[in-house]
């Protein structure tokens, strides 16, 4: 916790309590000029995208191609952030040069990363340049092959580079350790956003590119990278763009969805992200750049109706996997007593492997592969936990792999089959090194201690401000001692309480909601207090405003 007096003077300043003034300190917020930045997020406080390594050769390089009237492939990854990404480079390109496509490999049959295809693609179509997206840090092979056929590559990347950097014309990615960019957390679609905004103001200076902030959005909150310094600012934006003004595709997208209201950064993660990465792994991710650049509310939503129904088809294929990988850990006790997860089966799809990977997770709390075959190859999906580095775990095992990739908290792996059981076991020795007991409970970070009568509108309006929430700064949780149920408790779907809460010697009162905590409903009952850990929110049903606590756990005296 911050010392008491920084904490009022603070909330002083601002005319906010101190539990307030205290949380913003938390979050590194500890002065006037500072909060007016978070709680006011500014396009003008984005970086000056030439500090980024290479950027005046890229736009350079760009412009060259669109003086001459070169083709110009833009090529992304099958994800969110690559068909965002992609989306967002091609519309811009397109409104003012006529030869720009773009290519997005099958998922399937080219996996991750440039393909040969791609680049045989683009040489066949005489694109004298390619734009990398997402993807490409690692592609010095086939960087090198274009560059022998006479196609020059751009590659805007926000992944890990390898030991060396491929020789393209130009490597954008603030990860690279000569590269001083400011920020090294952008999305891969954000570093696409850089890129069109250095060129604009270099050599156009006349679009509005406020109107591709929707996509930026989308993909910082899919991709799920830190929602700090520049990402804020571009969520913060690209959120009022989404409720307010969105692109043709993604208000198609929301519509049939059934969203309700104004999307948040999770509102995007359990709706509009999986429907966008579903196309890639059903069918093809084409069908998500052409939703995403469709010009028409019309032909939008002729394409959303068919995401959909790929989001149909992948949801049942997640769910069969999923319970198979839990049964496989189930009935194996070294699988039950280890570490880590390292699963495979030949037979899963390769497009609901890292979805199986979160989903163990939230069961068994534990870094996780999920593995498959495909090109007779083991291939699959690396998900991690707070504070382990899954990347550096990768490397460290990567004798036994033929290529990896990712960050910290999530990457894709090959390798050949023979050396699969001695991965797993590598796998789980490099981990149980740095894996303590304590890592593999799941934490849950206190905020600050509050009392009832501290709720109010006012404490909800400033701390709705504090948004957008997600990754480096989350919503915030509060902790209430001596707390007692006030009347019979309702249980919802057989699994979910809802119920009365109240506080010793405190007036107010409040609903609360429960998930999967059907478990503590007899000691509730029983009248003994307790104390919960939970986030504030607004319920409006029948246009009456409410506040109401989601519980996240209970703790009995």
């Amino acid at each position: 916790m911050p010392d008491s007096e920084q904490a009022e003077n603070l909330g002083k300043c601002l005319n906010i309590n101190q539990h307030l003034s205290a949380m913003l300190i938390q979050r590194g917020i500890d002065s006037f000029s500072n909060a007016k930045k978070y709680f006011r997020p500014s396009l003008q406080d984005l970086h000056d995208p030439f500090l980024m390594k290479d950027m005046d050769l890229a736009v350079d390089r760009i412009h060259l191609a669109i003086s001459k009237q070169e083709g110009i492939l833009v090529f992304g990854d099958y994800d969110v952030d690559g068909t965002t990404a992609v989306a967002l480079v091609y519309s811009y390109l397109r409104k003012f040069h006529k030869t720009v496509y773009y290519y997005i490999p099958d998922r399937y049959a080219e996996g991750y990363g440039i393909s040969e295809k791609g680049i045989r693609w683009a040489i066949e179509n005489n694109c004298k340049l390619i734009i990398a997206l997402d993807l490409g840090i690692k592609s010095n092979d086939l960087v090198a092959l274009a560059h022998d056929n006479g196609t020059d590559v751009i590659i805007c990347d926000h992944h890990v580079p390898g030991e060396s950097i491929p020789t393209a014309i130009a490597v954008l990615d603030p990860k690279r350790n000569d590269c001083h960019y400011p920020f090294q957390e952008l999305s891969g679609c954000g570093i696409g956003y850089k890129l069109v905004q250095a060129y604009d103001t270099r050599y156009r200076g006349d679009a509005d590119l406020s109107e591709y902030l929707d996509l930026v959005a989308v993909s910082i909150a899919s991709d799920i990278v830190p929602i700090t310094d520049e990402n804020r600012i571009l969520t913060y934006h690209g959120l009022l763009k989404l409720n307010l003004n969105p692109i043709p595709g993604l208000k198609a997208l929301k519509e049939i969805s059934g969203v309700r209201g104004d999307l948040d950064v999770n509102g995007i993660v359990f709706t509009l992200g999986p429907r966008i990465n579903a196309a890639g792994r059903i069918d093809h991710a084409n069908n998500s750049v052409n939703l995403l650049i469709s010009t028409t509310d019309d032909e939008a939503r002729g394409i959303a109706k068919s995401i959909d129904e790929f989001n149909i088809s992948r949801r049942e294929k997640d769910i069969e996997t999923t319970e198979e990988a839990i049964a496989m850990i189930n009935s194996n006790d070294l699988l039950k007593s280890a570490k880590t997860t390292v699963l495979f089966k030949d037979s899963w799809s390769k497009g609901v492997i890292g979805i199986v990977a979160s989903r163990c997770i939230e069961k068994f709390y534990r870094p996780t592969i999920i593995l498959t075959e495909f090109d007779n190859k083991v291939t699959g999906s690396a998900r991690s936990i707070r504070d382990f580095d899954l990347y550096q775990a990768l490397y460290e095992c990567s004798d036994l792999l033929e290529k990896f990739g990712g960050h910290k908290y999530a990457a894709g792996l090959t390798m050949h089959k023979e050396k699969l059981e001695a991965f797993q076991l590598k796998f789980e020795m490099v981990a149980a090194k740095s894996l303590t007991d304590e890592m593999l409970i799941p934490a849950l970070d206190i905020d600050v201690n509050l009392n009832f009568d501290m709720i109010g509108y006012k404490f909800l309006n400033i701390l709705k401000q504090m948004g957008p929430f997600g990754p480096g700064n989350p919503l915030p949780t509060f902790a209430t001692s001596q707390v007692r149920a006030t009347g019979p408790v309702s249980v919802i779907k057989d699994k979910h309480l809802k119920l009365l809460l109240s506080q010793e010697s405190n007036k107010n009162q409040f609903i609360g909601i429960g998930f999967d905590m059907i478990g503590c409903r007899n000691r509730i009952e029983s009248g003994d207090s307790f104390s919960i850990a939970y986030q504030l929110e607004e319920n409006n049903y029948q246009q009456q405003r409410s506040i109401q606590l989601r519980i996240k756990d209970i703790k009995f005296q």
